[in-house]
């Protein structure tokens, strides 16, 4: 769920982690500071639609692993489609599959461009803090290897993206509930809430964005999607609030959709 980006101090970098983000949520603030040392993390402003780096390429590691503390998405584009693949909120990190020792030695692809597709606020944690907080704790070590595990899901479920486009986009929702869910990112009231753009939404399922359009807006008439409203944080608000009547849209085939072609009525 994307929050609004705010300005960090270091007095409070490691509470906010310990708060908010998935790796360090609860972790003893005092033993964690240990481990990051103010003068070794970095709070950054990563500013929309300026590349972060390239993933996965030859030789050039990263140092650093990116903990999202506000605003966002972050997104991975594949190449030559220029396909999302990946979608990061608050609460979650990234770069974990540069980084040179655990899965990222391993985890190999082929280069995908990262960027901030909304201004994100991020802590950069260097990859000798990481490591050490990998090799001494069991929970951190947890929690890490999940990550690793909950991209390869991420993907699975878009792997289930077919050209229809109800199942399409259902697909991608299905990832994110699923994901954020996982995390502990999103309430436990059963709405899901996203800064979704329609053209994240057309990137990752291959849609056009007329098409996601009529989608969005048949999902909202049958009840799936809540109907926008005017005090929504972000104009590109998607709230899922049917995410079991998601699944009958994502596992159905063509003509098994009784409201698509959506009809202007």
């Amino acid at each position: 769920m994307a929050t609004q980006a705010r300005h960090l101090t270091e007095s409070d970098t490691v509470k906010v982690l310990t708060q908010s983000n998935y790796l360090f949520r609860d972790l003893d603030e005092a033993w964690l500071t240990s481990y990051l040392p103010v003068e070794d993390v970095q709070q950054v402003k990563l500013y929309a639609s300026r590349p972060i780096y390239t993933a996965f390429q030859k030789g050039e590691p990263l140092d650093v692993l990116y903990a999202i503390v506000g605003g966002g998405p972050v997104v991975i584009r594949s190449t030559p489609l220029d396909r999302v693949i990946s979608v990061s909120y608050p609460g979650s990190c990234f770069g974990m599959q540069s980084l040179p020792f655990s899965y990222g030695l391993i985890g190999k692809a082929f280069p995908s461009l990262v960027e901030a597709y909304k201004t994100t606020d991020v802590v950069k944690i260097p990859v000798e803090a990481v490591q050490a907080l990998y090799e001494d704790s069991e929970v951190f070590r947890q929690r890490y290897d999940r990550l690793f595990e909950l991209q390869q899901k991420f993907q699975y479920h878009l792997l289930n993206c077919s050209t229809y486009p109800p199942q399409a986009v259902a697909a991608l929702l299905r990832a994110l509930v699923y994901q954020e869910r996982e995390l502990g990112n999103q309430p436990s009231n059963g709405t899901y809430v996203f800064d979704l753009p329609i053209d994240v939404i057309a990137r990752a399922s291959q849609l056009n964005h007329r098409t996601v359009e009529q989608v969005l807006k048949g999902m909202r008439q049958v009840k799936l999607l809540a109907a926008a409203k005017s005090s929504d944080p972000s104009t590109d608000s998607v709230k899922v609030i049917d995410a079991e009547g998601l699944k009958e849209t994502y596992s159905a085939t063509r003509d098994k959709v009784y409201w698509w072609p959506l009809r202007d009525k």
